[in-house]
């Protein structure tokens, strides 16, 4: 019988036993420090997560120290082109505040014996020309102008839209500082923080900051064009004055307030790009020149308690040869003004500025229940009535 034989073979299966078991350890070994590694990357990736994470709350305080920062610098910096306007109360036109954000947000003399109103104005040429609101100049007579300096001036030109609440002034003086108004490609949101300045009250007060973030866009209060809604500060007497963002720029000049019992903070602004609008028309004609439909509109229920709506336009009245001339009728709805809806008298003015008179535009419509198209020429809308419903 081959001993040998038989105890090499054995040998050999004891040798890969053996052989088996050192690798099961090695293997658990190895999955052992596996976990071990994986367990410390855990803790070293939740760390990692936790030092990003504080870094970054870190960096949103900084930034938010920071905008804090830049609040007293703006105001050095833009306070210069903010001056006062005081006069005479205008007889019937006056009154004192906006309880229901009618847009007179001009303020009386808080001196009984004289009655006297004011507001605020923004420079916005180094040769005298100061923007403001029209309902400030309409409320007071021989109005004086006065400079962060302490300088008077007289008023030597006006002129003044009351469908956009804007007024144009000059007075003979050069060298002034201008604001900056915010070009069309800076993005406004709601959050973003923002400082009025103004002449709250009492003219004794003029040179006054508050400060507040944007609380709403596109807010159609009453009024031809869309605002912009903040809570920072805005009181009598800050009617015209800037509403400035963190790199000290004009977003809106400041408008109306709503002012009632529990209502706080609810300020109104005309938008940069409606200011630029208007200005623009005024240097070159002296008015505004707007487009109209010719037509006499009305919006749907939803649109005019602000909500939500797909509603069409309504004819009520067609006023212009041209509407006329185009077969538009009493009755008929508009839903898209070259292709863009409508559901709004408000939609509609903001379309229109892209647009001067004597311009065609094509209007879809509904008549007598056929979808129509016509071609429709601008005509001059002179109205002064910002509530008429008349394009």
């Amino acid at each position: 019988m081959n001993f040998k034989g038989k105890i090499s073979t054995a040998a050999l299966l004891l040798a890969t036993v053996m052989l088996a078991d050192s690798h099961l350890e090695a293997g658990a070994q190895a999955v052992a420090e596996q976990a071990i590694t994986t367990q410390k990357k855990g803790v070293t990736t939740v760390q990692v997560a936790a030092k990003t994470s504080m870094k970054a709350s870190k960096a949103q305080a900084v930034k938010t120290a920071a905008a804090s920062d830049l609040i007293p610098a703006i105001i050095k910096r833009v306070s210069p082109s903010v001056v006062g306007i005081i006069g005479e109360a205008a007889s019937g036109d006056y009154r004192d505040g906006s309880s229901n954000g009618s847009g007179d947000n001009s303020a009386s003399s808080d001196k009984g014996m004289y009655d006297l109103a004011h507001g605020t104005g923004v420079i916005i040429k180094s040769d005298g020309w100061i923007i403001t609101n029209a309902h400030v100049i309409n409320g007071i007579d021989n109005a004086t102008v006065v400079t962060s300096s302490g300088k008077e001036y007289t008023i030597e030109e006006s002129y003044i839209d009351e469908v956009s609440d804007l007024a144009l002034i000059r007075i003979n003086a050069t060298g002034l500082k201008p604001a900056k108004l915010a070009p069309d490609s800076r993005v406004t949101q709601v959050g973003d923080k923002v400082i009025a300045l103004g002449t709250p009250v009492s003219f004794s007060l003029r040179g006054s900051a508050t400060e507040g973030i944007v609380s709403g866009l596109n807010r159609a209060i009453n009024v031809s064009y869309r605002l912009i809604q903040t809570d920072a500060a805005i009181n009598p007497g800050n009617s015209g004055g800037p509403l400035l963002n963190m790199q000290g720029e004009v977003i809106g000049i400041n408008s109306m307030k709503y002012e009632a019992v529990g209502v706080e903070n609810m300020g109104f602004s005309i938008p940069a790009d409606t200011v630029r609008y208007v200005i623009h028309q005024l240097f070159q004609y002296g008015e505004v020149l707007r487009p109209s439909l010719g037509l006499e509109l009305e919006e749907g229920w939803s649109a005019e308690i602000g909500l939500p709506s797909n509603d069409p336009l309504t004819v009520i009245s067609v006023n212009s040869a041209a509407a006329k001339a185009a077969g538009i009728q009493e009755g008929d709805v508009i839903y898209k003004l070259n292709n863009t809806p409508l559901s709004s008298l408000v939609d509609l003015n903001e379309m229109l500025k892209k647009f001067k008179p004597g311009q065609t535009v094509t209007l879809w419509m509904q008549s007598k229940g056929d979808i129509v198209k016509h071609s429709l020429v601008l005509t001059t809308d002179r109205s002064s009535e910002s509530d008429s419903g008349d394009n």
